[in-house]
């Protein structure tokens, strides 16, 4: 087939509605994906945004989320007319992804009723330690119920008045369809899922109405939290205001089907076809988490591992790190200038490229330089707050080569502390599959994270595309289902999406899986040094 058949076929498939389209709401982009009938990338559009920090918590206003979404919209809708000449009105499937976990609060009028806390703000402690110990199941800082229970702790005025509360997806999912629902990837960050019924594990509701009943006589937290829906369910329709609120310019019609809103730990599973058992993803991102799909449950309880789901609610270990590649952009953007400055301005991935290959000439072990990512708290290394380091000693070999080695290092740093935790539990891995940003640059982060986890690294060509794309791959799925009952999403993603999928594969090279070990244990006594930094500074 020619270029210009492959440019008829999408032309036509955009114009008769046979495309899916995802949109993620991501920590710093808000990505929309349109994907073609074979799962092809066909277009896409980013609206970039940034949290705020407002009394001392971290939050995106919904008028933010509003304007992401359309200005994401928009851009989709200019690429696709730039490429094909003409403009989308309809999709055969939708979905809506973003971040997990956090609290959006909700009146019976649908008011929000605190600023949206996110899954970064780390003032949920005394919640968080009290449901672990009362669940026999971890419960991170970041959890929506932790959440809930410490405004409960805290007495907060609103608390009285919350007629429903959910995730960003969940939120924009009823925006656009007015259905209170989650898939239950995502709703697995909310609540613990038994993995039996895979909904709410009844048994622990039980226990946290018990736990609540002398401040809060009558909460019944399951009538709260949204409807849980496995991938492939009907999660309802566009309607009207969602069209208009997703595309002002009134073109977008209603209708369209969308798939159960997920979290982007669902999605990047997705990505990666990491949904069978003994498979895993790695997504590296504003923050960077680990996704291990377990064959049986663990053993013990481990504050470094989430129990969580896929989006078809089989049981996944998920490390999950506050902290991932900002602290990289941070010192790009610093090389950026200074080849600026001397008359050379270079575009950012030309930047990257030269920095991340520099780091592969660098020691193994960093050459005795360490270098903490902490913009934020982190909760596996029980920090509350975080300071960018570059440390070393006197004798330290500081050349660019190991800076840089010793900054990729650095973003995995925690991550690798979580995955022995995993290992400790006699978790085995055939292949982890990585996506993200970080991965663009081709063999460079994705050997060092073979080193960093000691196991083989895969990455697709879907890489870079990430959650947006994956959530639109589940949109399909939907419509798939819908078509065809028993068809499951392992057998939907092997057989139809990643059959003839192009694969990377770095499998850990023996003197990087050294260097790094070596690095893991000054990281591991230097953290000493960054929690006096977050007492000093």
């Amino acid at each position: 087939m020619t270029r210009h058949d492959e440019a008829t076929g999408s032309r036509d498939a955009i114009t008769a509605g046979r495309t899916t389209l995802g949109i993620e709401l991501g920590s710093t982009n808000i990505k929309a994906c349109l994907v073609g009938p074979e799962h092809e990338v066909l277009a896409s559009g980013t609206h970039g945004w940034e949290n705020e920090l407002s009394d001392g918590l971290w939050t995106y206003s919904l008028e933010a989320v509003h304007a992401g979404l359309q200005g994401a919209y928009a851009a989709l809708v200019a690429d696709v007319e730039q490429r094909y000449g003409v403009r989308p009105t309809t999709y055969g499937a939708l979905g809506v992804s973003a971040m997990m976990h956090g609290y959006l609060a909700f009146d019976a009028d649908g008011e929000l009723l605190v600023p949206f806390r996110t899954w970064r703000n780390t003032s949920t402690g005394p919640a968080a330690a009290k449901l672990s110990d009362l669940f026999g199941h971890n419960i991170p800082l970041r959890w929506s119920i932790a959440h809930l229970y410490q405004a409960i702790l805290d007495d907060e005025p609103h608390v009285p008045q919350i007629a429903s509360f959910t995730t960003l997806a969940g939120y924009v999912h009823r925006m656009l369809t007015g259905r209170h629902v989650l898939g239950v990837g995502d709703a697995s960050g909310m609540f613990p899922i038994d993995p039996v019924t895979r909904d709410y594990d009844r048994r622990l509701l039980d226990q946290f109405r018990h736990l609540v009943a002398a401040e809060r006589p009558g909460l019944q937290v399951e009538g709260l939290l949204p409807e849980v829906l496995p991938a492939g369910a009907d999660a309802g329709h566009l309607t009207a205001e969602g069209a208009a609120l997703l595309d002002p310019t009134g073109e977008l019609q209603a209708g369209p089907v969308l798939c159960p809103p997920e979290g982007d730990a669902g999605t990047g599973m997705v990505a990666t076809n990491a949904v069978a058992p003994r498979t895993g993803n790695i997504s590296a991102g504003t923050s960077i988490f680990a996704m291990v799909v377990l064959e049986k449950p663990l053993t013990g309880v481990h504050h470094e591992l989430d129990l969580v789901t896929t989006p078809a609610g089989d049981l996944v270990a998920m490390v999950h790190c506050n902290n991932g590649a900002s602290e990289l952009d941070a010192w790009a953007g610093v090389f950026a200038e200074f080849a600026t400055a001397l008359g050379h301005p270079s575009q950012a991935d030309a930047v990257f490229e030269a920095l991340f290959g520099a780091a592969l000439d660098g020691e193994a072990d960093g050459g005795g330089l360490l270098a903490y990512n902490y913009l934020a708290g982190e909760p596996i290394t029980g920090l509350d707050e975080g300071r960018p380091l570059v440390v070393r000693t006197p004798d330290s070999r500081l050349t660019l080569a190991n800076l840089m080695r010793t900054q990729i290092y650095g973003a995995f740093g925690t991550l690798a502390l979580g995955m022995k935790v995993l290992h400790g539990e006699g978790v085995a891995v055939d292949t982890m599959f990585a996506h993200g940003g970080m991965f663009r640059t081709a063999g460079v982060a994705q050997r060092l994270l073979a080193a960093a986890v000691d196991a083989p690294v895969a990455v697709g060509r879907t890489a870079s595309a990430g959650g947006a794309w994956g959530i639109a791959v589940l949109a399909a799925f939907t419509r798939a289902a819908a078509a065809e009952p028993g068809l499951t999403l392992d057998g939907y993603l092997a057989d139809r999406v990643f059959a003839d999928a192009e694969l990377d594969v770095a499998r850990p090279d023996a003197d990087d899986v050294a260097g790094f070990t070596a690095y893991l244990e000054r990281y591991s006594a230097g953290l000493a040094v960054e929690r006096a930094a977050t007492e000093a500074l």
